[in-house]
């Protein structure tokens, strides 16, 4: 029988141990003295670090003994990796850390830190999948916990550069804001990552605003770890990449460590580390190590490279080096070095089997109660002593109630206003929003109001501003990001679906990052834009597990659907996507002229979860579902039909997903028939799941039909009117229903 890899870098440890007896010689000592001569590092820190990385190791090991049992289901190690316990030992657990899966022996390092953490079986629940894994509850294996500020990252290619570049932006800030979280006023991030992630465009937009603020000599604590193994699966690194690209960077500074031998490496990790909490700039670590076992446990490292290189590899191994270290410092003796490695391998054994006997989610209401929503969500008032005592000192003894009817952009500008007055955690920040005050102004005077400090513009990049608004969330800020246009999210959609969305389910909501992001979207502009400022599918969003996003056809409902959406994100940690329709900024009529001005709500004015708005005569045979600019124009269409004599009904939704379909269902049943009338592309679009909803009905289901975009992107000039929803469209549309419905 073939002799597996497990069990060859396995018997070279202990081999090597064995014949290292004849030689050893022991040298006296305590804990807290010097191992060795020129190094900062004590005998008790040695022998911890030799620790963890068995630990890590075994863990590896373990995984694939149950795998092949069939009872773990994740088998990316860390073997090779191990040197990272250095930066776990040598950072603190109040220093928030977005780890790579190969970074078992930071996790480990870290885990010694806190008295009553077991690390060695949470991670074999979480391997296990088992439902009392008490970081994702069995949905992921991830390092993560709560107590060590490690929140979980489920795939890190890359993908979490941007939110630890976001955290560290605002760990200072908070200062400023005298808002947030209560770690201490010197804590740093850590972001590990492998070095082939770092070809990633993520990565780059990660490392690049993160570079670009400290370049302005803007505070941003953060520990870049670069675990250098030189493989992305089967994909070589070119030797010397990394330093070529990141030794000189601008606003960073670059420090390298070897994360194959303590000896060279722990002093180097400790200073990188002090010069990011000290000087409160960014460092790029860069850990050289090396890649054992191959890139999991289904991984045939023959079919891509040389037995010679993987036997080299082998030769490297870090926990056999610290292992020899610890011998020939005269610390341990071999012999005392091999009963700790069966003793954690015994341990680790234990709770691997124990972990396998443990419950596994069954149900798909268990595997999605982190997504769960209450929806009995009720407005609660503003505080009225507040308002009475400091609210007419914001306005300058004008308040926007009682001023005169204002199209939608000038009342979101007040809401946004209002509500950075009443909650002094808030954040909001994007491309031109400061003085510019946002391309359609929406945003004008906020940054006059509240400060550089709460109000300020971003570099260009859509990644970063959803970075920067996850990193917001993790320090107990409350961020409302704007994205100027609904195009340019795609560019950024991951930090939405893969980061945003996913932390609370993945941390079985232990871990949040509220946010309530504006998006001017839709189309409709006349003689402006194309595709990019004329966007039209929502289906990217849609699909998104556990996202909120909601829309408004006027200003006072925007307001109001406003003031919940942060209310959601604060209280409940909601990820919200509010759609600003660019055409409906400035409207100011709909049939008559100003008839499409609304006053600003009271301030105690919010919109119930999953609110709908009826208009029309609610006994009419004929419905029209619609939303948006869909709205506005279906009451235009009806106003003309009413004129004929016809008779309809519109509802309105604000709230797209969810859905409230009970609301839906209700106002169509016992309608003889129901016009879907959709600003967005056919494909992919609300109506579908309205129409499909409708089904449900059975016998009683109305005829259905729809007034949807086109396929197509939006053109430019007057194009785009052959392809949107239109007065007339939807005027045809619903006459036949009511003739013939």
């Amino acid at each position: 029988m073939a002799v597996s890899r497990v069990q060859h870098v396995d018997k070279l440890f202990q081999d090597t141990l064995t014949g290292l007896r004849d030689g050893f010689v022991r040298t006296t000592g305590r804990p807290g003295d010097p191992a060795f001569a020129d190094i900062s590092i004590t005998r008790g820190e040695a022998i911890e670090l030799l620790e963890c990385q068995m630990t890590s190791r075994w863990i590896d090991y373990v995984a694939r003994e149950l795998k092949n049992d069939g009872q773990s289901f994740y088998t990316i190690g860390s073997a090779g990796h191990e040197g990272n316990a250095m930066v776990g030992l040598l950072s603190r657990h109040t220093d928030p850390a977005f780890l790579h899966y190969r970074s078992g022996g930071f996790y480990f390092g870290r885990a010694r830190q806190v008295v009553g953490e077991t690390p060695i079986f949470d991670t074999c629940l979480s391997f296990c999948a088992s439902s009392e894994d008490p970081i994702s509850g069995g949905r992921h294996k991830v390092w993560g916990s709560k107590t060590l500020n490690i929140p979980p990252q489920t795939s890190t290619i890359a993908s979490h550069l941007p939110k630890a570049m976001g955290t560290a932006f605002f760990l200072d800030r908070r200062k400023i804001l005298e808002e947030g979280c209560d770690l201490p006023s010197d804590s740093i991030v850590l972001c590990s990552f492998g070095d082939a992630s770092l070809n990633h465009a993520t990565a780059l937009s990660g490392i690049n605003a993160t570079a670009w603020c400290a370049f302005q000599h803007l505070p941003m604590p953060l520990v870049y770890v670069c675990e250098d193994n030189g493989l992305g699966i089967s994909v070589h690194t070119p030797s010397e990449w990394i330093e070529s690209n990141y030794a000189n960077r601008a606003g960073m500074k670059y420090f390298r460590a070897n994360g194959l031998d303590f000896i060279q490496g722990w002093d180097q990790v400790k200073r990188a580390i002090e010069y990011c909490r000290t000087r409160r700039r960014p460092v790029f670590l860069h850990l050289k190590t090396v890649r054992l076992l191959g890139h999991a446990g289904s991984d045939v490292e023959t079919s891509y490279r040389e037995r010679t290189e993987i036997e080299e590899a082998e030769a490297r191994d870090p926990l056999l080096r610290s292992a020899k270290r610890l011998v020939e410092g005269g610390i341990l003796s071999p012999d005392e070095i091999l009963d700790m490695y069966a003793t954690v391998a015994a341990q680790v054994r234990a709770a691997g089997a124990e972990a396998a006997r443990r419950p596994r989610q069954e149900t798909a209401a268990s595997v999605m109660a982190p997504l769960a929503f209450d929806k009995t969500f009720q407005p609660l008032p503003w505080d009225e002593e507040l308002l009475a005592r400091r609210r007419d000192e914001l306005w300058k003894g004008r308040v926007p109630e009682e001023q005169k009817p204002r199209h939608m952009g000038q009342l979101i500008n007040w809401g946004l206003q209002d509500l950075a007055f009443r909650n002094q955690e808030l954040v909001l920040f994007g491309e031109d929003v400061a003085k510019k005050g946002g391309v359609y102004h929406v945003t004008a005077n906020l940054f006059e109001q509240f400060g550089v400090g709460r109000v300020f513009n971003t570099l260009l990049d859509e990644t970063t501003i959803l970075g920067l608004a996850i990193g917001a969330g993790h320090v107990g800020l409350l961020p409302i990001p704007e994205i100027q246009y609904l195009a340019y999210l795609h560019n950024a959609i991951d930090q939405l679906r893969g980061e945003a969305s996913s932390l609370g389910f993945f941390s079985n909501g232990q871990f949040k990052n509220p946010m309530v992001i504006r998006i001017a979207g839709f189309a409709y502009q006349r003689g402006f834009g194309g595709h990019f400022h004329n966007d039209n599918s929502l289906a990217a969003i849609r699909e998104i597990p556990g996202v909120l996003m909601v829309t408004a056809s006027n200003g006072a409902d925007a307001v109001r659907l406003m003031r919940t959406c942060v209310r959601l994100a604060k209280e409940r940690s909601a990820v919200v996507v509010f759609i600003e329709p660019i055409a409906l900024y400035m409207t100011k009529d709909l049939t008559e002229k100003g008839d499409w001005l609304h006053s600003y709500p009271h301030p105690d004015e919010q919109m119930p979860f999953g609110e709908t708005h009826f208009h029309g005569d609610r006994d009419a045979d004929t419905l029209v579902i619609t939303y948006a600019n869909g709205y506005y124009l279906s009451r235009q269409a009806c106003a003309d039909l009413a004129a004929e004599g016809h008779r309809t009904g519109i509802l309105e939704l604000r709230f797209l997903s969810p859905l409230n379909e009970e609301a839906i269902l209700e106002a169509a049943r016992g309608r003889k028939s129901v016009v879907v009338v959709d600003e967005c592309r056919a494909t992919g679009s609300i109506s579908e799941q309205i129409c499909t909803l409708l089904t449900q009905l059975g016998k009683d289901c109305p005829q259905l039909s729809r007034v949807c975009g086109e396929d197509t992107f939006i053109p430019l000039g007057t194009a785009w009117e052959y392809v949107l929803p239109s007065r007339q469209s939807i005027y045809d549309a619903v006459k036949e229903r009511c003739q013939n419905g």
